[in-house]
């Protein structure tokens, strides 16, 4: 009895090319993983269409998984140069914001003292 080469058979698993589903089976959900590396043979000039092929999907979802994967690479560097810029100027702006709050502190309590007529404390000299 020989098989079509087109044919499965039950006792020799694996034997389908990858990406090519059996009739009555679900598709297969492809991993994040999986999809990074159809993602980079896409970049290094495969075609989208043999790979869509190899891995069971449609052409649209490699595009899509390749767009996905370029924006969030441009959001990834955005991220890493703006992070260290923004907890710069936050460091800063807390600085200036403790600073301020004493400042305002202690002119408050001269004001108190003013209004108690009670002298202020004297300053210690440096020397």
């Amino acid at each position: 009895m020989s098989q079509r080469p087109d044919q499965e058979t039950d006792s020799c698993p694996g034997a389908a090319a990858p990406g090519q589903q059996q009739k009555n089976q679900k598709p297969q959900r492809i991993s994040a993983k999986m999809k990074t590396r159809v993602v980079q043979r896409v970049m290094r000039g495969e075609s989208l269409e043999l790979l869509a092929r190899e891995f069971g999907t449609s052409v649209a979802k490699v595009s899509q998984w390749r767009d996905e994967f370029i924006q969030a690479g441009e959001e990834a560097m955005k991220k890493d140069r703006g992070s260290d810029e923004k907890d710069r100027k936050i460091a800063n702006l807390e600085q200036k914001l403790g600073e301020t709050t004493m400042d305002y502190e202690l002119l408050q309590d001269k004001v108190r003292r003013l209004e108690q007529k009670r002298p202020l404390a004297r300053r210690k000299s440096k020397k």
